[in-house]
């Protein structure tokens, strides 16, 4: 572990993403293997940085005095999500293959939406990940809104 590459700002904010795995070992393969990402801190938590970000995994549990009454836990319906990950890319096609190849999961291929080409993976834990690149948004121009996007 170097220091230099824990998420501690200097000053101001920092952002990071937690998500509560199954399996830490797992988890962390799929971040640093499949997607590229730095294993900074291996357990407790696990830290991984991810181009500019770090992504922390930790397995779930009950409460503890800093969060009362609140129990994490991965996933339980990977078909209902409340948030997920956002990763912006130079070229998603390359990623695609890339990621796909490495045993990504992806929920579609990459798909034209006018301001963008963007296409969906899970980790192993059911995660939802958005991956895209901007297009048409350089341009000005925006996807056509639909009543089921999010």
């Amino acid at each position: 572990m170097r220091l230099e590459d824990l998420p501690v700002p200097d000053e101001g904010l920092l952002l990071t993403h937690f998500i509560t795995v199954a399996d830490v070992p797992r988890a962390r393969a799929f971040y640093t293997e499949v997607l590229g990402g730095e294993t900074v801190l291996e357990e407790n938590p696990c830290m991984v940085k991810l181009a500019n970000g770090w992504v922390i995994m930790n397995p779930g549990g009950g409460p503890t005095p800093d969060k009362p009454g609140i129990t994490l836990q991965p996933p339980a319906d990977p078909n209902t999500a409340t948030s997920f990950l956002n990763l912006r890319v130079a070229d998603i096609h390359a990623c695609y293959e890339e990621w796909s190849a490495k045993g990504a999961t992806f929920v579609t291929p990459p798909i034209d939406r006018k301001a963008e080409l963007r296409c969906y993976l899970r980790d192993p834990d059911g995660y939802l990940i958005e991956v895209g690149q901007s297009t048409g948004l350089l341009h000005g121009e925006f996807a056509d809104q639909h009543t089921s996007d999010g």
